[in-house]
């Protein structure tokens, strides 16, 4: 298989299947469960400046790339069970965010497409 997304797609599914999770695995709680992942990521730059968000030291990073990963794999769980091909939707929406965040206007700008 050349796409790595579908592979961790398909690992995941074994994964679950070798634990009989499937049953748990419903869209509402993969959905619920991507949501408390991410905010475990957060969590880890609650109470930081900016600038010493950039500067995690290497026991910071590592654990900020296991949630990261853990949002991921929830992510990719939750568009299997829907039957969504992540990439393609994330090309897709892409290309509607370029036309709603024209680069002139939007270039260093943060307001919303509405106030620009």
């Amino acid at each position: 298989m050349d796409d790595p997304l579908q592979q961790l797609a398909q690992d995941l599914n074994q994964f679950a299947q070798d634990r009989d999770w499937q049953p748990f695995h419903s869209p509402k709680n993969l959905a619920s469960a991507l949501t408390v992942e991410a905010s475990e990521l957060l969590e880890h730059f609650q109470w930081l400046t900016e600038a010493q968000s950039h500067q995690l030291d290497a026991d910071q990073r590592q654990a900020v790339a296991f949630e990261m990963a853990d949002v991921l794999l929830y992510l990719v769980q939750l568009s299997s069970a829907l039957n969504i091909d992540l990439m393609d939707a994330a090309r897709r929406k892409m290309v509607i965010n370029a036309r709603k965040y024209p680069v002139a206007p939007s270039r260093g700008n943060s307001q919303k497409p509405s106030d620009l």
